[in-house]
């Protein structure tokens, strides 16, 4: 007898070997007919595969995350079936599942038309509609190298060569296309309902520039209609969001191939930086860090000693001047060091927060350049606190009680927190270990949020907290995160002098808030759609007139409004343009201004304006004097 344990308890006992789908049959055809594959002792499989001794399973079906993981997993499958039943001279390569979809990539003799995507997803369809049944088969390595050479297909042999040959591959067919996978497939292609091609794009043969370019189909795959047009309808708007778009629209920068990886930022876009590195260096100002800045090269020598020279070299933009070698630096942390190490420090220096707006420099492959939100010079708000061991429970309870403040003002109520734990290769005891991996989880227990732990993504030398930022479309941004090192300030010689006059390393925290400038303004113009917050607004307001005889008096409201707040003047366009008001009134607008101020004669005469708010609100006509209580109220409460 064979018996199963299922998720609620419950038990069925079977005269011998059973398998996945003659469980779920035996529980109800309804399970029968949803289950999509099986979970044996935590280990998804097909529906057809046997369990031959007592077992715990669970029914996979459209409503798991494992379940949509293999419906994408088989579509990126019948992907490839349709491509072969329309281009037979096409080979396969490899398609695996990604976020929200899938991908496969094909060589073929010419680049693929946007209808060829169509006719592709059309047959993907009726291959669906037949049901096909998708059964499993093994082959020895070197049978398999033999039989996908024999169907031509060089690149699929290319791959099941480099497994080892002592061992056997699995192979998938459905109707007349098989492929190599190692699974798990839903049971049939009618499983297989909501899709959709999004695009092609180039894609090197095993990721690899040296190699030939191949063309990679992307898709998307759901679970159900809804899910797939909610999905549909978030790229949409995430289309009319996109920080490039928006960036062109509103004249905020732009990028250029004269200088790969970084920005030229333009008037507006330059006022937005300043208001965002200002706002942090009052929070540095406000939370006891002393701002420092350091050289943006420095010696290979150093990065020899943080072991990145090894690790990151390639990654690293280098230079030589009188046979010495330099790098740009990729990050701030060894400088900040460098500047701990000025002098003798004590136990009651600490702890030392050193925060710096540092500029750095990645080498990023050119293919994974993405508008502001990638590039390759960028500017962190970086901060490094030093400390003892002690004090890491109460510098990060009091780091994420910042952080929090900080997401509010930028319009980010929803963040995710995920603890990263000791990873397989890693240094240090197992006490260590614990001590700080629960001093992180106690520091966010402290400030009332619930975590995640995301086990063994730790860095090999310490634990860290990630914060992760939602956005008004749902998407996640991981901006924020303090790390734990006690590696770097040991390799590079920092030492403090304890209350009985030992020398110790101290603790390095790496922390970053918003990270990258560049990215989470990036994130910040999509978050809002263009249209910032008053006080983040490159220009707050525009006073517009209807004819010639309000210049004077637009001018004076001008100038009222530059002198409203001390030492930080209002950001006004005057437009005293002949042109008809409301022309005046849809271009400055479609600039997503937070307030338009009109004048005529009536506003002059009654020493008011008339206010329009975004989004096409019209707030009436008012003294100038309200408006500014208004406008500064927003300013100050960053509405």
């Amino acid at each position: 007898m064979i018996h199963i344990t299922l998720p609620d308890g419950s038990r069925r006992e079977f005269s011998g070997p059973v398998t996945v789908a003659e469980v779920a049959a035996s529980i109800g055809s309804g399970l029968a007919k949803a289950a999509l594959a099986g979970k044996v002792g935590g280990k998804v499989v097909d529906t057809s595969h046997r369990i031959e001794e007592d077992s715990v399973l669970a029914i996979v079906t459209a409503k798991d995350d494992e379940g949509l993981e293999v419906i994408r997993h088989s579509t990126a499958h019948l992907l490839a079936y349709a491509v072969k039943e329309l281009f037979p001279e096409a080979q396969v390569t490899i398609g695996p599942v990604i976020e929200n979809g899938f991908y496969y990539d094909f060589a073929y003799k010419r680049p693929f038309t946007p209808e060829d995507l169509e006719a592709i997803e059309k047959r993907m369809a009726q291959l669906a509609a037949r049901d096909e049944p998708v059964v499993r088969r093994v082959l020895p390595r070197d049978e398999a190298v033999a039989y996908f050479k024999s169907l031509g297909e060089h690149y699929k042999a290319e791959i099941i060569s480099s497994i080892p040959s002592n061992e056997d591959v699995s192979l998938y067919r459905e109707g007349g296309f098989e492929d190599l996978c190692r699974g798990p497939h839903v049971p049939s292609t009618g499983k297989l309902k909501h899709f959709k091609l999004m695009k092609v794009a180039g894609a090197y043969w095993r990721g690899d520039h040296r190699n030939e370019m191949l063309q990679r189909i992307y898709g998307t795959a759901w679970a159900s209609k809804e899910e797939l047009q909610h999905y549909l309808t978030m790229l949409e708007e995430a289309e009319k969001r996109d920080h490039r778009k928006l960036g062109r629209e509103l004249d905020l920068f732009h990028l250029d191939e004269h200088s790969p990886g970084t920005v030229f930022w333009h008037p507006k876009g330059w006022t937005v930086w300043q208001e965002v590195e200002q706002y942090m260096r009052r929070v540095y100002q406000d939370n006891g860090y002393q701002e420092v800045k350091g050289p943006q090269i420095l010696d290979a020598s150093l990065w020899e000693k943080t072991g990145h020279w090894d690790k990151y070299r390639e990654n690293m933009f280098t230079t030589e001047s009188e046979k010495r070698e330099y790098a740009l630096k990729p990050m701030n942390c060894p400088g900040h060091i460098l500047i701990y190490k000025q002098g003798i420090k004590s136990y009651r220096d600490l702890p030392l927060r050193l925060g710096e707006f540092g500029q750095c420099h990645r080498n990023e492959p050119s293919g994974g350049l993405h508008g502001i939100m990638r590039v390759r010079a960028f500017t962190q708000d970086d901060g490094h606190i030093f400390c003892t061991e002690d004090q890491i429970l109460e510098e990060c309870a009091a780091f994420t009680k910042l952080l929090q403040r900080v997401y509010r003002d930028f319009g980010f109520e929803e963040v995710i927190y995920k603890v990263a734990t000791r990873p397989e290769a890693r240094i240090g005891s197992d006490e260590y270990w614990d001590r700080t991996e629960s001093a992180l989880m106690e520091s966010l227990r402290q400030t009332g949020c619930e975590f995640e732990i995301a086990k063994g993504e730790g860095a090999f030398y310490a634990p860290k907290i990630e914060y992760t930022l939602k956005d008004a479309l749902g998407r996640q941004w991981q901006c924020g995160t303090i790390q734990i090192d006690p590696n770097m300030p040991e390799r590079l010689g920092a030492e403090y002098v304890d209350e009985a006059g030992v020398r110790r390393t101290p603790i390095m925290l790496h922390r970053a808030i918003v990270g990258s400038l560049e990215r989470f303004i990036g994130i910040l113009i999509e978050q809002h759609a263009g249209a910032l917050p008053v006080w983040l607004a490159p220009v707050q307001a525009a006073i517009l007139n209807i004819t010639d005889a309000q210049a004077d008096y637009c001018r004076e409201i001008a100038e009222k409004l530059a002198q409203a707040v001390p030492h930080h003047p209002l950001r006004v366009a005057l437009d005293l343009r002949n042109e008809k008001i409301t022309y005046k009134i849809r271009e400055h607008s479609l600039q997503k201004l937070p307030f338009i101020l009109v004048a005529g004669e009536k506003e002059r005469a009654a020493g008011a304006v008339a206010v329009r708010a975004r989004g096409n609100q019209d707030l009436g006509m008012m003294p100038v004097e309200e408006f500014i209580q208004r406008i500064t109220r927003a300013i100050a409460d960053k509405a």
